[in-house]
């Protein structure tokens, strides 16, 4: 179950911060912040991402001060960053999130779902 918790601002939006588990399968914890209107909002901007099975249950770890500042200051306002523990390593924009490889060799007569034979 992914950690993470929210933080509601004075203004009315939140800021919700979420930890999942890397998508290299190494056993690491990416954490995710979202700025949004509410917390259904910012759930759906991460999985606009492609992070489909994404839930916010509980506020076990709620965002600190430091990324509160840092989710506001970024004109996205959807940051991540790959080692929550490690104060050397920045946070990143949602746009460099590591994508996956296009399906350009598929075998003859496959379709990859969402396109026309």
């Amino acid at each position: 179950m992914p950690n993470g918790g929210f933080c509601k601002l004075p203004g009315g939006s939140v800021v919700v911060a979420i930890g999942l588990p890397s998508p290299a399968g190494d056993g690491a914890t990416v954490r995710f912040l979202v700025h949004a209107a509410n917390r259904a909002r910012a759930l759906t901007r991460l999985r606009n991402l492609g992070l489909r099975a994404v839930y916010l249950r509980g506020n076990t770890e709620p965002p600190t001060p430091d990324e509160v500042t840092a989710v506001l200051h970024h004109p996205d306002g959807l940051l991540w960053k790959s080692t929550p523990g490690a104060a050397q390593e920045l946070w990143h924009p949602a746009r460099s999130l590591p994508r996956e490889p296009a399906v350009r060799d598929a075998p003859a007569g496959i379709v990859p779902r969402g396109r026309a034979a």
